[in-house]
């Protein structure tokens, strides 16, 4: 791990070593393979018979419905969670 006074001012490591996300096309390549994924996720949805408990899992889709839906909810949460547990910059150096 890097600390601030082994980085250079744009933030990369000074000892000119690169990150593998440094480079756009790396970054590119990542979300074109999530979205790959979730292509494959859906399709399968067509072939694979899933034995459903409730009524609503059976719904096309669902599991990337409700996982979608929940990570928004975190976010949410996690944005007024902030609100409260957050502190004044020099709360510490008191």
């Amino acid at each position: 791990m890097t600390t601030p006074s082994d980085q250079n001012d744009h933030g990369k490591p000074a000892d000119g070593r690169r990150h593998i996300f440094d480079n756009p096309k790396n970054v590119w390549r990542i979300i074109y393979a999530l979205h790959a994924i979730c292509a494959v996720s859906i399709l399968a949805e067509f072939f694979i018979h899933r034995h459903v408990v409730h009524s609503w899992e059976a719904l096309f889709g669902f599991y990337g419905i409700y996982g979608f839906v929940a990570c928004v909810i975190l976010v949410l949460f996690a944005k007024e969670m902030r609100r409260v547990l957050m502190r004044r910059e020099e709360y510490y150096d008191e």
